[in-house]
């Protein structure tokens, strides 16, 4: 398989690495400390087209495969995960699946604010009682002449405390099963809709992560997506993809982190030479490059598939799970090589491994993506 870069994606590329270098980067460690969404860094993702990139030019985007959005996380996340993290929510979560599952009405209404940058969108799956059997969701929809009635809690929702329109899930038949979910779009304003208590976290702080509550809150009967108890249809249709965008994310830090150790390991002397010259130091940057390097390979393999149409369920997975792995390998090997400075806020490595624990499990845990492999193995054997 060819994944030689087009002369649009190398341009890309190289604009975006200059991006992360000049903006992302320098502001990455603001953002940790003080916790903040990144207003600035989301604006100017918004004035490079970022938030469009796999938005068909009929809707204001550029048309650009899932290649395209991998690369554009991969070198968000070398710079800053929450920033990465951020846009994932926004561009692939929130405005591609809208774009992806709604009607003509609800693109033309919602994609250019999005696309823009002058609302944040944000995807409300998840609940106290709900994570990985997200089918066992609790907020309940019910409906009211023209409108429907939400009332629920949502958990751990990325964007949620900024988000002025939220892609909601909710069981409008309790007694279907997963055939009797709908997916709703929920503005901020919205009578009951209100933002719950700011999670603090470990790591990507810097991407807000709250809890959502609905208290009778009133979603007009046009704001449905797809149909009534379609909703899974709608999570489904474009989960592997998004998996897929989300699986270079922890391969991203991991280079930041690669390129830390790397240039460190060439300044720092000990016993009078620089400590790259040191065997031990120089075995553990050959594992982090050619794992990275292989992880890499195995995200644009994935993306590649997808945008040759067909299932991806195997190849995301395979990808989400790797990719994982490599990246938190590499974080804790970087610390290793800068040794107390390692440890320390001073030095972007610390940073970077309590990040990569919050970006392993995202868009599905090690061992849901383990779960899954064997499924589509026994699936593919039995063929």
């Amino acid at each position: 398989m060819d994944f030689q870069f087009s002369e649009d994606q190398k341009m890309f590329r190289a604009t975006l690495k200059k991006f992360v270098d000049d903006v992302v980067i320098p502001r990455a460690p603001e953002i940790d400390q003080d916790g903040v969404f990144p207003k600035e860094s989301f604006q100017a993702m918004a004035e490079l087209g970022l938030f469009g990139i796999s938005i068909p030019p009929e809707f204001g985007g550029s048309g650009e495969g899932i290649m395209s959005c991998v690369l554009a996380m991969e070198e968000l996340a070398r710079g800053c995960a929450a920033t990465a993290n951020t846009f994932g929510a926004h561009a692939i979560l929130c405005t591609e699946n809208i774009c992806r599952n709604g009607n003509d009405e609800q693109r033309k209404k919602y994609l250019p604010d999005l696309i823009a940058g002058r609302k944040i969108g944000a995807i409300a799956i998840t609940e106290p009682e709900a994570g990985s059997d997200a089918l066992s969701m609790r907020t309940r929809a019910v409906r009211k002449g023209d409108r429907y009635l939400l009332n629920g809690t949502k958990m751990f929702i990325t964007n949620g405390p900024v988000a002025d329109l939220v892609l909601v899930y909710a069981k409008t038949d309790p007694e279907a099963g997963a055939k009797g979910i709908t997916a709703f779009v929920v503005e901020r304003g919205f009578p009951g809709f209100s933002s719950g208590k700011t999670l603090k976290k470990m790591g990507v702080k810097g991407s807000p992560t709250g809890e959502l509550i609905f208290e009778d809150c009133e979603v007009p009967a046009e704001n449905v997506i797809g149909a009534e108890n379609g909703g899974v249809r709608v999570l489904m249709n474009g989960l592997d993809r998004e998996r897929i965008v989300y699986s270079i994310c922890p391969i991203g830090v991991a280079q930041g982190a690669f390129d830390v150790a790397f240039r460190y390991a060439q300044e720092r002397v000990q016993f009078g030479l620089p400590i790259v010259h040191f065997q031990m130091i120089q075995e553990m940057l050959a594992e982090m490059a050619t794992e990275i390097h292989a992880a890499k390979l195995m995200a644009y393999w994935a993306a590649t598939t997808a945008d040759q149409g067909g299932r991806v369920r195997l190849e995301a997975a395979y990808a989400k799970l790797f990719c994982s792995q490599v990246g938190m390998r590499a974080v804790d090997k970087a610390v290793q090589i800068l040794g107390g400075y390692g440890f320390i806020s001073e030095f972007p490595v610390e940073r970077m491994y309590r990040d990569m624990k919050g970006i392993e499990f995202g868009a599905g845990t090690t061992q849901i993506q383990k779960l899954i492999i064997a499924q589509e193995l026994l699936r593919k054997g039995s063929n």
